[in-house]
């Protein structure tokens, strides 16, 4: 009998997408579904972007492209990189496009990591050091790279960040790869520069003892989205440890691009562009290059855009002011205060045990996120998916206006007020 790869038969579906799906399903039925499941800014690309695009378009730029797009947009990347993240080093050489920030994690942990089928006599299974709750993709992809993914534990206190002294105890010499995230999906906190120039002196330490092969990625997809005082800081700046750093970004968040699937890495040094040629090399075989007419698209939001993503930048941040406020007056309700990104991740594990006006037994964040959405239309994504302490809470996208935020909170407050 036909069938699929166990490969796939073990994947799970994102969560985020389901809800979102669920949503839109009920929106198209005629409710008022009110959604913040969706991870996506609701501001329309800027139209310098999308006039380059056009413009590319029309003068013809539909053909095949070298993998990772041409030299000026690569130089582009670099120079945003060098001057505005402080990476050393790094030239257009050193970045790789690929489509969206999800590939680029796919390919990149396929290069760095092997699997039981390419690892030779020997073997021995690679580790990836993940802290969570964490963004719902980077444990299925760096399994599916054939990773042992080691969580590393924080919770709501901690702002959801694992100190310099958790990430010392979990590396070995098995350890191949950490991946960090700040600003954080789904958590919307973020490390500062003093905590991550910690983290940054363990992984130099570990490189020089027990795990020469230790790197590390760093996903800053939301680097521009910061407004709690904290500033950005790009671990692969630390002289010590740039060399084994991947940095990756991309435009989806912080230029409202999501559609556009457009994400890059960068690096530094020798290790950095060898990297970045097997990238090449990976990405020929998979996907070649994004659609040709978006790279003079990429050089104009990089170049010209910063006033727009300034105006966004504000936006959100005036909405995590409206959200934490709110949050923070909800019984039995514990939150870190959102400072990046545009998602809350509250605790609400004080309401396990109740049950819903419709009946419904409440003993999950899955649970109280289905009849959440059934009973008052309102659409959050439940926390198991995002592994660690996230089975106690719901996270919540603010990409959206202030009056919808505003009846969200109301709605949940009542469905709480509810709960007996």
């Amino acid at each position: 009998m036909l069938s699929v790869s166990r490969r796939v038969q073990s994947l799970k579906p994102s969560v985020t997408i389901a809800f979102m799906n669920r949503a839109k399903a009920m929106q198209r039925a005629g409710k008022d579904v009110l959604s913040f499941a969706a991870g996506e800014p609701d501001f329309d690309t800027p139209q310098t972007i999308k006039d380059a695009a056009i413009k590319a378009l029309l003068a013809g730029q539909t053909k095949y492209m070298p993998t990772f797009g041409d030299p000026d947009t690569r130089a582009v990347l670099a120079k945003k990189l060098t001057d505005e993240n402080g990476i050393p080093n790094c030239t257009a050489d050193h970045i790789s496009i690929s489509a969206g920030g999800k590939h680029s994690l796919f390919v990149a942990c396929h290069v760095l990591l092997d699997d039981s089928n390419s690892g030779g006599p020997g073997y021995v299974q690679p580790e990836v050091l993940i802290p969570v709750p964490a963004w719902v993709s980077y444990v299925p992809i760096a399994q599916l790279a054939g990773g042992k993914v080691i969580e590393i534990p924080t919770t709501v206190d901690t702002g959801f960040k694992a100190s310099a002294e958790q990430i010392r105890k979990a590396i070995t010499p098995r350890t191949r790869l950490l991946i960090l995230n700040s600003p954080s999906n789904p958590c919307g906190t973020m490390y500062t520069p003093e905590e991550l120039k910690a983290i940054g002196r363990v992984v130099a330490e570990a490189a020089a003892t027990i795990a020469p092969d230790i790197t590390v990625l760093s996903d800053e997809l939301y680097e521009k989205i910061i407004y709690g005082g904290i500033p950005h800081f790009s671990i692969g700046s630390m002289p010590e440890i740039a060399e084994r750093t991947i940095t990756l970004n991309g435009l989806s968040k912080a230029y409202g691009m999501t559609g556009w699937r457009i994400g890059y890495t960068g690096s530094s040094g020798a290790f950095g562009k060898k990297f970045t040629e097997a990238m090449a090399t990976y990405q020929g075989q998979m996907s070649t290059n994004i659609t040709s007419f978006t790279y003079p698209a990429i050089r104009a939001a990089i170049t010209q855009c910063a006033s727009e993503v300034e105006t966004m930048r504000q936006a959100f941040a005036a909405r995590a002011e409206v959200i934490n406020a709110r949050l923070a007056k909800l019984p039995g309700i514990k939150n870190a205060k959102a400072t990046g990104a545009f998602y809350a991740f509250p605790d609400v594990s004080a309401h396990f045990g109740k049950t819903s006006k419709g009946g419904r037994k409440i003993d999950s964040a899955m649970s109280m996120c289905e009849a959440l959405l059934e009973e008052n239309l309102v659409a959050f994504v439940p926390g198991e998916d995002f592994g660690g302490c996230g089975k106690n809470h719901v996270r919540i996208s603010f990409a959206c206006s202030e009056q919808q935020i505003h009846k969200g909170m109301d709605r949940f407050g009542e469905f709480l007020a509810g709960l007996t």
